[in-house]
């Protein structure tokens, strides 16, 4: 992380909001990339065992065995880490904003507040 929690403490509440905005930003970038490289790589896998002769077994030993394959699966699980570590910073803004009751936090949650609307007992939502 970029700035350190102490850091988050003491900034406004205005760039405490820009700072998660930002994260959160960065992790969905991270994210599409992410899942843009596993589909990819989950395409190259099936492309290779169409073109590749023999049975079932021979056509996985073959794609299994496949170096560039290899590759690209590693260059999976290391932007996958990132990501990890890219949600961990959001997680990490986003409790220091409840910490502080930012007021922020409701504005960049839109689908989440709608989502607690809707799964709220019919007693405590009134009658009327």
């Amino acid at each position: 992380m970029a700035v350190s929690i102490e850091d988050l403490w003491n900034i406004s509440e205005q760039a405490l909001v820009g700072a998660y905005a930002d994260a959160r930003r960065r992790y969905a970038e991270k994210k599409l990339e992410r899942d843009t490289q596993r589909a990819r790589l989950e395409w190259m896998r099936a492309k290779m065992f169409v073109n590749t002769a023999g049975g079932v077994t021979e056509r996985k030993m073959a794609v299994d065995v496949s170096e560039e394959l290899a590759r690209k699966g590693q260059e999976v699980r290391e932007t996958t880490r990132d990501l990890d570590m890219l949600k961990i910073d959001v997680d990490v803004i986003e409790t220091v904003m409840r910490l502080r009751g930012a007021h922020g936090l409701a504005e960049a949650h839109p689908e989440e507040s709608h989502d607690r609307q809707r799964t709220e007992p019919e007693s405590e939502q009134g009658t009327g």
